[in-house]
């Protein structure tokens, strides 16, 4: 039987709630606004902030209800699910040690969720948290926000098409700048948290940048990491996590490859790209034009896809939401996350079966994939940038 599947749903609409997300946060707001792009789900209830007066405001702000503004994420999960107007979803956008108590308490009362990642800070945890969301049939997604983008998704069926062949070799990097200075000490909210190893976890670059990597990579290629070495660099002074790191692979098909990640590389802004090798062909992609994939074929020309013009995959193409030329950016992939869970869970409410294309979000098993990745590349750094079996 699955739990928590009642048709609860109005006027075709589901209901959600958030966990963090308050006034000053960032990524919180930018949830609610790609769950509001196609329309699909509202917000009904939240526990925005530890601080009560934050807390209260920012349901003001988002026109709650009082009595569905909680003060614990405990308490709104367990009244949520008594309610028959309950939401259908939670949103857990609070700091990477939080996220296994959240994520937890709403799936032990039959609510599915959203989280953002790293999953959790621990293997063990995240594996909890996968085996509970299987057990009651409940969907689970992490916000992997790169992997929503059509081109990315286009990326992929060029791979399981045998368009580059045997994949031989990846290469992947995501700089930032943004830590160069101490910001975690002059009153940057995002720095703190995420220097901090109270509510960060093990890693600070890894955790962050290389959960995306990893991610990506996987979902594109459906490779396994073999095993791995990383170095791991605290370069801002008196920092206790890492802010740069170097990682070499090898995969289960005999490929290898280099990850680069940096929050202290100068003149970056959020400068995530990648390079799969097949012996076929190839494809590049940089984050900050995403609109656009370079496709190179063994002795042919190359060239340059454009999202909106060139012709994609039907199920690539689907997520394009206006013409060529118009860039679609960050808030349109997380909305194309949101757009296949939601459509996902109005779906299993149904009763209807879900299929693969309906499942095409980053789900439990990638958040588990992507915790045990931070947690191999922490090992290998601290016994000396070994080789570690994955």
């Amino acid at each position: 039987m699955i739990e928590g599947t009642s048709a609860r749903s109005a006027g075709g609409k589901l209901k959600f709630g958030m966990v963090g997300g308050g006034r000053g946060a960032f990524i919180g707001d930018v949830h609610r606004k790609a769950i509001s792009m196609d329309s699909l789900a509202i917000l009904e209830a939240g526990c925005f902030s530890r601080d009560w007066e934050n807390n209260q405001a920012s349901g003001a702000d988002l026109g709650l209800l009082p009595e569905r503004v909680y003060k614990t994420f405990e308490e709104m999960a367990e009244k949520e699910a008594a309610r028959d107007d309950g939401i259908d979803f939670v949103v857990i956008s609070i700091p990477n040690v939080g996220h296994y108590a959240a994520v937890k308490a709403f799936l032990e009362q039959g609510i599915p969720v959203v989280c953002d990642k790293p999953f959790t800070v621990e293997e063990w945890q995240a594996k909890e948290l996968a085996d509970l969301a299987k057990k009651k049939g409940l969907l689970l997604a992490l916000t992997f926000t790169y992997t929503g983008y059509p081109v990315i998704k286009h990326a992929r069926q060029l791979v399981r098409q045998g368009e580059l062949g045997k994949i031989i070799y990846i290469n992947a990097e995501y700089p930032q700048e943004w830590l160069l200075v101490p910001a975690e000490k002059q009153g940057s909210k995002q720095a703190e948290w995420r220097t901090d190893p109270a509510r960060a976890g093990k890693s600070n670059s890894v955790g962050d940048l290389g959960s995306h990597i990893d991610n990506m990579t996987s979902y594109i290629t459906g490779l396994r990491i073999k095993s791995l070495c990383a170095r791991l660099d605290k370069i801002g002074e008196g920092r206790v996590l890492d802010d740069n790191a170097t990682i070499m692979l090898e995969f289960d098909n005999g490929a290898k490859g280099v990850y680069w990640t940096s929050q202290v590389a100068t003149g970056y802004d959020n400068a995530f790209k990648f390079r799969i090798f097949g012996t076929k062909g190839a494809i590049l992609w940089d984050q900050e034009s995403p609109n656009y994939l370079e496709l190179r074929r063994f002795g042919q020309p190359n060239s340059i896809l454009s999202r909106g013009r060139d012709p994609f995959y039907p199920h690539a193409q689907s997520f394009s939401r206006i013409p060529s030329g118009h860039p679609e950016g960050y808030f349109e992939a997380l909305a194309n996350i949101y757009k296949v869970y939601t459509a996902a869970l109005i779906k299993q409410k149904a009763g209807e079966k879900l299929t693969e294309e309906d499942l095409d979000f980053p789900d439990a098993q990638m958040g588990l994939d992507g915790v045990r990745f931070i947690g191999k590349c922490v090992e290998s750094s601290d016994k000396g940038a070994v080789w570690i079996e994955f």
